[in-house]
């Protein structure tokens, strides 16, 4: 496995798990709407593909930040 797959293999398969129950909810919406299975399948592949790839950057960004905020946090404010 490389470096990359390891570092990040716990968020790799959350956004996956997320992936796939993002496919099952798109499915089922765009099936309510046109009532054809195969649009349906379609059209759900397409942007959860998408999402799932921005899901996994905004995890990353959100894990840069969060190290930053608790450090904001708990420094105490300047004396006056």
């Amino acid at each position: 496995m490389t470096r990359f797959a390891r570092t990040n293999l716990p968020l790799l398969k959350k956004t996956a798990s997320y992936y796939v129950m993002h496919i099952v909810v798109a499915a089922a919406v765009a099936y309510a709407v046109t009532g054809n299975l195969f649009m349906a399948f379609t059209l759900s592949l397409l942007e959860p593909t998408v999402q799932a790839v921005a899901f996994f950057f905004h995890e990353k960004v959100w894990e840069r930040r969060s190290p930053r905020q608790r450090l904001t946090q708990v420094s105490p404010a300047p004396a006056p």
